[in-house]
């Protein structure tokens, strides 16, 4: 089992980023576009607990794969969790976190993965999966400033399902 662990500071209001969070439409806008994503399954605005996500990912080696998480534990304003169902990792556990700061918030962002293929996913890690994980990482947390930031004129940036 591996853990991932990422603290990105946004100027923002624990609200802002929840509506943002909270709108699974809003996981392309935080995803690199090398990676194909699509969504397959209708959203509503809003995600629920228990609601199962469908969508389609481009992994390297691997081509599109079905990927479906089931969103859970949602506390609203503060964090919820995605729990992969059925897609390319052995297990795949992602607690998402908002985290309230001086002058904005942490999003905080914890995952737990096992890769699949036994002995060959854990060099597949070593050399492949964990780095791709912190570039798509690396690529949210840009994602994150430039959609929930203000401009220097006040203004907030518009971004799909937020208020």
């Amino acid at each position: 089992m591996h853990t991932l662990r990422k603290r990105t500071y946004v100027a923002t209001t624990p609200e802002r980023a929840w509506a943002f969070l909270s709108n699974p439409a809003n996981l392309d806008a935080i995803t690199p576009d090398d990676m194909a994503f699509e969504i397959v399954s209708a959203l509503p605005e809003r995600m629920f607990e228990g609601q199962l996500v469908e969508y389609r990912v481009r992994i390297p080696l691997l081509g599109r794969r079905t990927w479906v998480s089931e969103l859970k534990h949602l506390r609203p304003n503060e964090s919820f969790v995605d729990e992969q169902k059925i897609g390319p990792y052995r297990f795949w556990y992602h607690y998402h976190g908002i985290e309230p700061a001086e002058g904005g918030v942490w999003l905080v962002d914890e995952v737990s993965y096992a890769a699949p293929f036994g002995p060959l996913g854990k060099l597949a890690n070593i050399l492949f999966i964990r780095r791709t994980l912190e570039r798509i990482f690396a690529y949210r947390e840009a994602a994150f400033a430039r959609l929930l930031t203000p401009q220097p004129d006040g203004s907030r940036p518009s971004a799909g399902g937020m208020a």
